[in-house]
């Protein structure tokens, strides 16, 4: 999994405090949440770009095939083997060569030559966007009829073009890759704009599944819907050789307790402008959607499956099993508890929209007295989001974490305790990696780990 850490993400923060402006469901107070009019295709992908891949290109540069070449590398998977690429222009000490030669193995490219130094043309992004984004075989099983249809439906003209281009251009209408907004007026020879660049690179990482993840938006008429799904199909998560390792460090008190997750459900969202909120009750999710639209706050959300694990003492009485949660007893006659919970990943449309939600959970979801009235349903004492840039009003904590293919274990600490359970880690399996970094906390939570009840 890849970790964006906090301190690469400042800069962009504060970008984004200055440019990102929309605020979607605040037009009127009087006014129902409706779907979010988002933020422009360049706009979007252009920050998640950055965000992600760091490829940030100027407004109205004028981009040559070898700046694409270098952009396309960077979303394709890193070659396994030698490549055996050859260019009649492009030497293998060329600094551009491997990334060439990685699209040429993966069939974007067909050379001899490559051009690198040639101005980008219009034509030229799509095809390559096309077959970056694994759609060749689609394009060539368009007969011609078909494909001149979707073409001069589109305003483009035919009697130019080859087949296998008139194939590829029409798979790229058909699919969305090339939006409408971009099919009008649009001239194949004219140089391409660094605008549809940034979306011929989004609609690529969409293609090919690396692009965000999420259920829908807060004002979506359906979320309720999509959220319950998510959550009623999930199970508890069980790694055994992971648990294993993470188990023996919870008995052995290196930690008090740790998370399970699967990283294919991660949501990929631009963390500047996220929050991950922890929980455990349905209910108290769907409320919380239905609370975020009373105060006019619309996001994507992704729910991300996790489970809980911790120590049940014996002196406890028995503990209560059930479909979302799995106890199993341990050597000293206590247990370990494994709960079905989630984090639910907001994406925001603007850094002012992410600062709002902590006033409205310490308004509405935190408990700070038995039987408190005017909460959602199942709040807690002390509620758990947390943010991987820094926001004020939160504190610093740390989270240690063991990654299993695409399953993880992760832990969180105090920053000062962090080596500390690294070293335990350590000793339980000296083969293991433990990665921790530092991340933004409400203080809630961050008193709870201070061992304070509020």
């Amino acid at each position: 999994m890849k970790i964006h850490l906090p301190a690469n993400k400042l800069l962009l923060s504060a970008a984004l405090a200055a440019t990102l402006l929309l605020n979607p469901l605040a037009a009127s107070v009087h006014a129902a949440p409706t779907a979010a009019a988002a933020t422009s295709y360049e706009t979007e992908y252009g920050v998640f770009l950055k965000d992600k891949y760091n490829i940030a290109i100027k407004e109205n540069s004028t981009l040559t095939r070898g700046d694409l070449i270098d952009y396309v590398a960077a979303l394709l998977p890193k070659a396994t083997a030698e490549s055996t690429a050859k260019f009649s222009d492009l030497n293998q000490g060329d600094p551009l060569f491997a990334k060439a030669a990685l699209l040429y193995d993966n069939g974007i490219l067909n050379g001899p030559a490559v051009a690198a130094k040639q101005p980008l043309t219009n034509l030229a992004a799509i095809l390559i966007a096309l077959r970056a984004s694994d759609l060749k075989e689609l394009a060539y099983s368009y007969p011609e009829a078909k494909a001149n249809a979707a073409l001069t439906k589109a305003g483009i003209p035919l009697s130019v073009l080859d087949l296998k281009t008139k194939q590829e251009l029409a798979a790229a209408i058909d699919t969305g890759l090339l939006p409408k907004s971009y099919q009008e007026k649009l001239v194949l020879s004219k140089p391409a704009s660094s605008q549809l660049v940034q979306v011929l690179l989004g609609k690529i990482a969409t293609f090919q599944g690396n692009y965000k993840h999420y259920l829908g938006l807060v004002s979506d008429a359906d979320i309720y819907t999509k959220i319950q799904d998510a959550y009623h199909t999930s199970n508890i998560i069980q790694i055994p050789n992971l648990q294993n390792i993470v188990d023996t460090a919870l008995k052995q008190n290196v930690v008090t307790g740790y998370n399970l997750k699967d990283s294919r459900y991660d949501s990929n969202f631009v963390e500047a402008l996220s929050i991950t909120y922890g929980h455990s009750d349905l209910k108290h999710i769907i409320q919380l959607i239905g609370l975020l639209r009373s105060e006019y706050l619309d996001a994507k959300v992704q729910l991300e499956p996790k489970t809980s694990a911790f120590i049940h003492l014996k002196e406890w009485g028995e503990p209560y099993e059930s479909e979302t949660a799995k106890v199993v007893q341990i050597e000293n006659g206590n247990y370990i508890t494994y709960a079905k919970e989630f984090d639910l990943k907001f994406e925001f449309h603007t850094v002012a929209d992410k600062e709002k939600f902590q006033g409205i959970i310490l308004k509405y979801a935190k408990k700070n007295e038995k039987d408190q009235k005017g909460l959602i349903a199942g709040s807690w004492w002390q509620p758990l989001y947390y943010s991987l840039t820094k926001l004020d009003d939160y504190k610093l904590i740390a989270n240690n974490k063991i990654v299993d293919g695409h399953y993880y274990a992760q832990s969180f600490s105090l920053p000062e305790k962090a080596a500390e359970v690294k070293e335990g880690f350590a000793k339980v399996d000296p083969s293991i990696k433990v990665e921790s970094y530092t991340f933004w906390v409400d203080v809630p939570f961050f008193n709870y780990l201070n061992g304070e009840s509020l």
